[in-house]
């Protein structure tokens, strides 16, 4: 995700509490986006200088309509702001997604997605907080039915999550969260319940309700300087979340979650994308009596970002593994026009199923169009198949 450059430094000796800023770009004037097309088209000057520690925001929106899980359309609008609290040469830029829809009918979304670095990257604050009414399907546990064998749900969910976390070497972070995830008025909107569909007896109550609510012990390692295009570096992410009873959760369970990414450049040519980018995630629950809801799902991870090609919450189970691989490159020298190929692969754990017994492949290609050179933010379009399911996916920024 990058369009901002700072350059690499090396230095004999490394304060131990310095983190190590990976190459971005910051002269980004050999590079063309949608904003430079609007300012030609409408014969608009652009902004002469620029600010010395980067604290401009940086603003992306993309307005659109799109099927969605349960049926229907709905009116989406993608909002990310790119900014600085600091000196971008100390400071990695810091990220804000809203994107609401409806389809003014019975379903709407209000997340709002944050990742927030404050000055000389000390201090690294996650936040996730969403309202929405969101019909979809379900396909039981595991591999427990085909693709054609499902049911369609609804209720109401709110979600708040919020971490706080302060370096302790490096780019290695420290700290605690509040995780909730409250959920009402479930009910099946198909003849079968939930509780008969999939042989679950927790969470699957007809207009019941569940709610989870507990602390987070969070460690990240986090060298991108930029995270809504990263251009090189690392990121790895471990969180043990408990949910006790006596905080308001229903039940009483823990879950274990541990992602590492890798982000390889294949060029050293500053101005150019050219990247092999790999992910892979290992996520678990303890205790019999989670929620059904709240079982490891596809795109339902901490960055709602994992199940390319493959239908919202196709796959849920006590245990999930994850693992993408994606390349990214310029299609032209300036960077406004992109590309992307991606594979996945999922392994989940169910009645009939064991984890890495099974392995289910999503696959696709993208295409991508700069909107903002100056936070790196791109449209992107992906189109995605697996096994009975084809579908397009359209967003702001990188899937990760």
């Amino acid at each position: 995700m990058a369009s901002l450059t700072v350059v690499l430094r090396v230095n004999a000796q490394r304060p131990v509490n310095e983190i190590e800023i990976t190459p971005v770009r910051s002269d980004t004037s050999e590079q063309r986006d949608l904003i430079d097309i609007g300012r030609q088209v409408f014969g608009i000057a652009p902004p002469q200088g620029q600010d010395s520690i980067g604290k401009k925001v940086y603003f992306s929106f993309l307005p659109f309509s799109t099927s969605v899980p349960g049926g229907g359309y709905a009116l989406i609008t993608s909002t990310t702001a790119g900014f600085y609290l600091g000196d971008r040469e100390d400071t990695h830029m810091s990220r804000v997604n809203f994107t609401p829809y409806t389809n003014f009918k019975q379903r709407f979304g209000l997340p709002i997605r944050s990742y927030i670095w404050l000055k000389e990257n000390k201090w690294v604050i996650d936040g996730d907080i969403r309202l929405l009414k969101f019909p979809h399907e379900i396909w039981g546990l595991g591999k427990q039915y085909g693709h054609n064998d499902k049911i369609n749900l609804d209720y109401t969910y709110v979600r708040f999550y919020q971490h706080v976390l302060k370096r302790i070497d490096g780019g290695f972070f420290m700290g605690l969260g509040y995780d909730l995830d409250y959920r009402t008025d479930i009910r099946s909107k198909s003849e079968i319940s939930i509780a008969d569909f999939t042989g679950y007896p927790y969470g699957t109550a007809q207009n019941g309700s569940s709610i989870s609510s507990g602390l987070s012990l969070n460690l990240i390692f986090d060298t991108r300087a930029n995270s809504i295009n990263t251009w090189d570096g690392n990121f790895a992410n471990l969180q043990f979340r408990v949910n006790p009873t006596f905080m308001g959760s229903t039940e009483n369970w823990q879950s274990l979650y541990l992602e590492v990414r890798r982000y390889h450049r294949l060029t050293d040519n500053p101005n150019q994308q050219n990247m092999i980018a790999v992910r892979n995630f290992f996520w678990t629950v303890f205790n019999t009596k989670v929620p059904y809801l709240d079982l490891p799902t596809l795109n339902w991870d901490p960055y709602n970002s994992s199940g390319r090609g493959l239908p919202l919450s196709r796959y849920r189970g006590k245990s999930l593994f994850y693992l993408e691989s994606e390349y990214r490159r310029d299609i032209t020298r300036n960077g406004l026009f992109g590309f992307v190929l991606f594979a996945n692969v999922t392994s989940i754990s169910g009645p009939n199923t064991h984890l890495f017994g099974n392995w289910n492949v999503g696959t696709g290609a993208g295409a991508r169009i700069k909107f903002n050179k100056k936070s790196g933010t791109n449209i992107a379009i992906d189109y995605g198949v697996s096994k009975g399911y084809r579908g397009f996916r359209l967003g702001l920024g990188e899937v990760f």
